[in-house]
């Protein structure tokens, strides 16, 4: 016997001409053409009028931003909220703004992202495992405490990668299961992952991933 289902949509941004060009984002980066195309796309598969989606929560990167607004604007919803808990993950310093193919850069993204490491390998002043593990925990609680039951979060590769990655395995993850998972679950940019969660009287509320990477 359940109390309730909510179902969160998860969008990645759109391209970015950083992406395009396999540059390392910070914080900034604006989508390029093609990426206003892929999130007006997306946000037209959206119903807008029964099971309408009742909030939007984006992370409050420039991408992000963007590709919410535009969502927005196509359903017609007013308003937006911003949340830290959606933010990508925090690169290291020095691989910021360079090519992903510069030896140095692909070190370090080798060491991060392509290798069975200790959960609490750090190369530099990043976001580690441990440290992204517990940002999806948080993100997971704040959406069960959240009243609406229709939500679009809009976020990030890699860590809607681990937000999934948790709803899987809980606090039993591994770095070395998550980069697995990972490596093959890609998700595309402006491509949805939709999850529900319910709430049960008797037993433990209870995620699930329905959906994942779901593109045009």
């Amino acid at each position: 016997m359940y109390m309730g289902i909510k179902l969160i949509y998860f969008v990645r941004h759109g391209e970015t001409e950083l992406n395009a060009q396999n540059i390392r984002q910070g914080p900034g980066g604006s989508l390029n053409k093609k990426g206003r195309e892929q999130a007006l796309a997306t946000a037209r598969r959206f119903p807008k009028h029964k099971g309408h989606p009742q909030i939007i929560i984006s992370s409050p990167y420039e991408r992000t931003k963007e590709t919410a607004e535009i969502i927005a604007k196509e359903l017609h919803m007013k308003k937006i909220e911003y949340s830290d808990l959606l933010m990508e993950r925090k690169n290291p310093t020095e691989i910021i703004g360079h090519y992903g193919q510069e030896t140095n850069v692909k070190h370090i993204i080798d060491q991060i992202d392509k290798s069975y490491h200790a959960d609490n390998l750090r190369v530099s002043d990043e976001e580690n495992f441990i440290d992204l593990k517990k940002r999806a925990k948080k993100l997971l609680t704040y959406i069960g405490r959240r009243r609406e039951k229709r939500i679009i979060m809009v976020t990030h590769g890699i860590f809607l990668k681990m937000v999934a990655s948790y709803m899987l395995y809980g606090e039993k993850l591994t770095a070395s299961q998550y980069n697995n998972l990972s490596y093959f679950n890609p998700i595309n940019n402006a491509g949805i992952a939709i999850c529900s969660y319910t709430t049960h009287f008797f037993k433990k509320n209870e995620w699930k991933l329905i959906v994942w990477n779901d593109l045009i």
